[in-house]
């Protein structure tokens, strides 16, 4: 179970979290978890740079080590990089020492001030020592690209349903995301600046 846009009793149980930046400016923030992987990612950089967008990229450190030709492309293009763990750990299913050890391990790769949980899943007692170092940041749109249940159109109507200024939108570049992020990431873009949104990093 995943909610598209995150529920009030989300952002009250994390209220440290980033859910979105302010709503004043017309700005949207394009984010994506897992990568990097020759699959995908190259074909989500090349759209992001025929736009001429930034977005900001959440990565596990073991797709960084295993492709860091790759990583150093999303440097060189000019985006952000955050922390997503150095093997995608669910915190909920890991003790303190182990997952903030993982996050460690990932943070020598890349250097972020921003921290994002594998499945939105950390325990308080991790996210209380995260935040000592990181801005952990979720969302308040996802688009459910990693739903192999839902069809791409599906999926690019969920993020147009709910995304609004400040929205941090998040898709994947991950192999079960591959059919639906291909599909709805440009229709996405083109949709919002039609309406006059600005992309940002965070």
């Amino acid at each position: 179970m995943y909610f598209i846009n995150a529920p009030f009793f989300l952002r009250w149980y994390y209220p440290n979290v980033t859910f979105n930046r302010p709503r004043t400016a017309k700005k949207v923030y394009l984010t994506f978890d897992d990568g990097p992987i020759p699959e995908i990612t190259p074909s989500i950089l090349d759209t992001l740079a025929e736009y001429g967008i930034k977005a900001t990229f959440f990565c596990v450190g073991e797709n960084i080590e295993r492709n860091p030709d790759l990583f150093a492309r999303l440097l060189a293009e000019g985006h952000r990089i955050g922390n997503h763990t150095q093997n995608h750990l669910k915190g909920w299913d890991t003790a303190d020492e182990v997952y903030l050890d993982n996050v460690a391990r990932c943070q020598q790769l890349t250097k972020t001030s921003l921290f994002r949980p594998p499945y939105a899943r950390a325990k308080k007692s991790q996210l209380k020592q995260l935040y000592k170092n990181f801005e952990v940041v979720f969302w308040d749109v996802i688009s459910g690209d990693f739903d192999t249940a839902i069809t791409p159109e599906q999926c690019y109507q969920n993020v147009i349903k709910y995304v609004q200024n400040g929205s941090i939108i998040v898709f994947h570049d991950n192999l079960k995301a591959i059919p639906r992020v291909s599909y709805a990431l440009p229709k996405t873009i083109d949709y919002l600046l039609e309406r006059g949104y600005e992309f940002d990093v965070l």
